[in-house]
């Protein structure tokens, strides 16, 4: 990942190097800070997000459901990952939107709220590897935690310790990646993925109940209806994943990639199986802008003659209320 790029800080482009944090913040120290994964495709009509407006919505509804007030705008923030690209000149790339706090208080009401948004060049987010392989997972002996023990629904930075944990264990026994289980034992969600399983020709995923509502997971199971497959969200126990046709993953960065092998387990034919790849080719056509009926999803980076967001704030540090 590079991390020589300009970034937007609270209403700024600032130069490589100027984007800096305090070691005394709450965001660092206890978490406390709701952020986003977006992906900028190219197109033949230039860079292009992918659910720009969806993103930045489940990032400011994170933040509002920590009980807090966002200083910026939806449309703002949107407008901010716009200009990121364009003062990057990329043409695709993987955008991070964050919420944070400065000032060290065990009170996040106490402390300031911050905005910025990043970018960089992230292509495959599984390595190079050839492109039908699938990776190998292990269901992780870590669960995701209880509906009542955090946000199910907000995307928050110190939430990701979880996932976090289970990746590296999981890479230091081999894996590419970990399954992880709900506290009921139910497949829950892979380390930064959602899971999808196609059998007998019908394609489940896990219950949203305590789940990330993953915004490619929304949209695959659009794609996969609009393909013809019944989709489904059902409980699914860990042996059902072992005698599925196919696994696949799905996530902003993952994109949709296909899990050849669960715990020494070959899935399917132990490659890329039919519905996985059909899928795939749907939501690729998407991204690069060949598909008129999906074209909503896709803001053009470029189509706007803008300078980008006001460089004023609206307010920071506020508790209560929602996002603008």
């Amino acid at each position: 990942m590079g991390n020589e790029m300009r970034a937007w800080v609270n209403g700024r482009i600032v130069e490589p190097g100027e984007a800096r944090i305090s070691l005394l913040s709450s965001t660092l120290h206890y978490g406390f800070g709701a952020f986003e994964g977006i992906r900028c495709y190219s197109t033949g009509r230039g860079p292009a997000i992918f659910r720009l407006r969806d993103h930045v919505k489940r990032l400011t509804d994170s933040w509002h459901a920590m009980g807090m007030e966002c200083p910026y705008s939806r449309e703002e923030i949107a407008g901010a990952a716009k200009s990121v690209v364009r003062a990057n000149g990329l043409d695709s790339c993987y955008i991070r939107p964050i919420i944070f706090l400065t000032g060290i208080a065990f009170d996040p009401h106490a402390c300031e709220t911050n905005v910025a948004v990043a970018c960089w060049k992230w292509d495959n987010f599984f390595g190079d590897k050839p492109e039908d392989s699938g990776i190998r997972a292990v269901v992780s002996s870590i669960a995701r935690p209880h509906v009542n023990s955090t946000l199910s629904k907000a995307k928050i930075t110190g939430v990701y310790y979880n996932s976090f944990l289970a990746k590296g264990l999981a890479k230091k026994q081999g894996f590419d990646d970990a399954i992880m289980l709900d506290p009921n034992g139910l497949v829950g969600e892979g380390t930064a993925e959602n899971v999808f399983i196609a059998r007998n020709g019908a394609v489940s995923t896990p219950k949203r109940r305590g789940i990330l509502e993953g915004i490619t997971r929304d949209s695959v199971m659009r794609i996969a209806k609009d393909l013809g497959y019944c989709v489904s969200e059902d409980d699914i126990t860990r042996d059902e994943l072992y005698i599925a046709d196919e696994v696949f993953l799905t996530g902003t960065a993952a994109e949709i990639e296909c899990v050849a092998e669960i715990d020494c387990r070959r899935i399917g034919t132990g490659k890329i199986g039919p519905v996985a790849a059909a899928i795939r080719s749907k939501f690729r056509r998407i991204t690069a802008g060949k598909e008129p009926g999906y074209a909503d999803w896709l803001e053009y980076v470029n189509d706007e003659a803008e300078a980008g967001p006001a460089s004023g704030r609206e307010g920071s540090g506020h508790t209560g209320g929602g996002p603008a």
